[in-house]
């Protein structure tokens, strides 16, 4: 498992692709709880800011997940 993504979040092995890590689905549900609270989040920030908090979470949830 790395320990940088957390490994995969659904392991689906295909020719190509292991499916999405779990860094991604952390930073993804960290994203919509987000929106969720404040719709009008886009009026107000850079996506691109919501995107660096979102995988700032994540970062934090792997950190606490490798105690």
């Amino acid at each position: 498992m790395s320990t940088e993504t957390g490994g995969p979040a659904f392991p689906a092995h295909f020719e190509s692709h292991d499916g999405m890590n779990l860094r991604d689905y952390f930073a993804a549900k960290a994203m919509q709880a987000i929106l969720s609270e404040d719709p009008d989040y886009h009026q107000k920030y850079e996506f691109i800011d919501l995107a660096d908090f979102s995988y700032r979470c994540a970062d934090a949830m792997l950190k606490e997940r490798g105690k």
